[in-house]
């Protein structure tokens, strides 16, 4: 468990580098058709951190919709990017960038208040006897199996391996626009 949570922790320290350098121009650079703004990456994963952390730990709903988030940011395509198409994504942009660094530092911190006060029992708790139809195709379907859907699963797959799959988009994208990568 510690491990895991170990990873989480680190893997949102890359996140926070990941923008620490960044402007609005970066965030919004359109590289072409097909292909996906910074802007995206960032919103579909702080999202999704979001609505993880709130929905399966805290029960309760995401930052981003209670605090008002999307009018903060000023983001002209406000959905999650899950069942939209690349050539609906493409499109995302973000208005203000300091609303969003501070966004995505509440959903850290909220990451890290959960953190905190997790045990083996709370991450042993069944959310699903087994996968739901909508994420049955997913990657943390092929790692849960025919199982049930456990909180760790939640924490490793929807948090942890997909920020970590998107941090490589970050650090690829960071490169396209003239920026170094988050560690040595």
């Amino acid at each position: 468990m510690e491990n895991l949570l170990g990873r989480v922790r680190a893997m949102n320290i890359l996140w926070e580098r990941a923008v620490s350098d960044m402007t609005l121009e970066h965030v919004n650079h359109f590289e072409r058709d097909g292909v996906l703004p910074i802007a995206f990456s960032l919103s579909h994963y702080m999202r999704g951190q979001d609505q993880s952390i709130s929905r399966i730990f805290l029960t309760q709903d995401t930052l981003w919709s209670r605090d008002g988030w999307a009018a903060k940011v000023g983001v002209n395509v406000d959905e999650l990017g899950r069942e939209q198409t690349v050539e609906e994504m493409q499109h995302l942009r973000l208005g203000d960038f300091d609303a969003w660094r501070a966004y995505q530092s509440a959903v850290i911190a909220q990451t890290e208040s959960v953190l905190q006060s997790l045990t083996p029992e709370r991450l042993a708790e069944v959310i699903f006897p087994s996968m739901p139809p909508p994420l049955a195709n997913t990657f943390c379907a092929i790692v849960v199996g025919p199982g049930a859907f456990r909180r760790l699963h939640a924490l490793e797959c929807f948090v942890f391996q997909h920020g970590i799959r998107h941090l490589g988009e970050m650090e690829h994208a960071r490169a396209l626009v003239g920026l170094g990568g988050m560690t040595s």
